[in-house]
């Protein structure tokens, strides 16, 4: 998933459709995982999808914490939003 799959979800949730569950979200991190490694083993490999692939993980990586802890202190996980990428990207990690 890229960066514009994360801002799909966004508008799906945005249109009514259900936003993506905890193992969806796994799901995906898992995939964009194997990409990232898979284009740093390419010699040569495109720095600007490695970087859309990072901004996309961080976004994931931080709605799946937002469900958890909407979960965790009874809200509803669904109401977690993805957040835009200046957002995520500011984080210290």
């Amino acid at each position: 998933m890229r960066v514009a799959a994360v801002a799909t979800w966004r508008a799906a949730r945005d249109e009514g459709d259900p936003i993506v569950d905890n193992n969806a979200l796994l799901e995906r991190i898992t995939s964009l995982v194997a990409e990232e490694q898979r284009l740093h083993e390419t010699p040569g490999h495109d720095k600007t999808k490695l970087r859309e692939i990072e901004i996309a993980l961080d976004q994931c990586y931080d709605l799946l914490r937002q469900r958890r802890a909407r979960r965790e202190f009874g809200d509803d996980p669904d109401a977690a939003a993805t957040r835009d990428p200046e957002i995520v990207e500011r984080y210290l990690q």
